[in-house]
């Protein structure tokens, strides 16, 4: 009778299904361990320091379209059209009767006696031409200085740097010489001084799409600017000219805010969007199974 209560008792403590002893109802490991399966969750990656994101600046650099640097009629409208005024007037400069070129230059000119007889005439016909043709340095310098502003800011923003440096430097330079020569510290000759081209907005320019540019890169550029002023200031050949270049490069470095509120948005194919983490109705995630608001069509954050 205890024997049979005994074995009752033994058999009440071993897994019906696999025959392993029972401890407290619970089965024991006895040399091995039973295999139990277990469901493992999917993992969905997350981005990293190798995620797309962290990688961007050495993906554009890698995409980098030199073509870019210079202007297009669609993508850069403002620089493309003036840059072909500035190469015909440039063209004509190189051709035509040099007589002519003098009298259209002294026409343009934005001395004194200009600006008080018409000051908007002379503002906008003095930026027509490029002092030293087409090859200059400030000739090259427009090219690429406003395409890469107009890029980044558009049109009419780049049209408003480039005005305001030349506007705003050109008085600047030129109503103190007019008060010198109205207080008899300089001849009256002085009023009629030659002064055009496009160097005060080109400046202005840089001064602008500096602070558009990373810091690595924006500090070269105003130091070595700046430098390059500093040393034609120095040398003291057109003082008043070099002047106005450092209040250009001033004025386009003051409208740091204005340009940067008006930065374009990312190129179309470098959207920031992320695709969002896909679950289904279920609960577990599952890779290459998009829920209903992952599929085509849906709203991406």
């Amino acid at each position: 009778m205890e024997r049979s209560a005994t074995e009752r008792a033994d058999a009440a403590l071993t897994d019906p299904v696999t025959g392993a002893p029972l401890l407290d109802g619970v089965p024991r490991q006895r040399g091995g361990s039973l295999a139990v399966p277990v469901r493992r969750a999917t993992v969905v990656p997350t981005p990293g320091p190798t995620s797309p994101d962290a990688s961007r600046p050495l993906a554009r650099l890698r995409t980098l379209r030199p073509w870019r640097l210079f202007p297009t009629p669609t993508g850069t409208p403002f620089t493309f059209a003036y840059a072909v005024v500035l190469a015909v007037t440039s063209v004509f400069t190189d051709h035509a009767d040099p007589s002519l070129v003098h009298a259209l230059h002294q026409a343009s000119s934005t001395d004194v006696a200009h600006l008080v007889r018409s000051p908007a005439l002379v503002l906008i016909a003095s930026a027509l031409w490029i002092v030293g043709g087409i090859t200059s340095p400030y000739a090259i310098g427009f090219l690429l200085v406003l395409t890469g502003l107009e890029r980044r800011t558009g049109g009419p923003r780049t049209a408003g740097v480039f005005l305001l440096g030349h506007v705003l430097a050109t008085l600047a330079t030129e109503v103190p010489v007019g008060l010198s020569v109205w207080a008899g510290h300089l001849p009256d000759s002085s009023l009629h001084r030659l002064d055009y081209g496009i160097s005060f907005g080109v400046a202005a320019s840089v001064g602008a799409l500096a602070g558009l540019l990373s810091p690595w890169l924006r500090w070269p550029v105003l130091l070595g600017f700046g430098a390059m002023l500093v040393e034609d200031l120095i040398a003291f050949e057109d003082p008043m000219t070099n002047w106005g270049h450092l209040m250009a490069l001033a004025i386009g470095i003051s409208t740091w805010p204005w340009v940067r509120r008006g930065r374009r948005a990312a190129a179309p194919g470098s959207s920031d969007a992320r695709t969002p983490c896909c679950v289904s109705h279920t609960g577990s995630q599952r890779v290459g199974t998009p829920a209903p608001e992952c599929r085509a069509g849906a709203p991406s954050r």
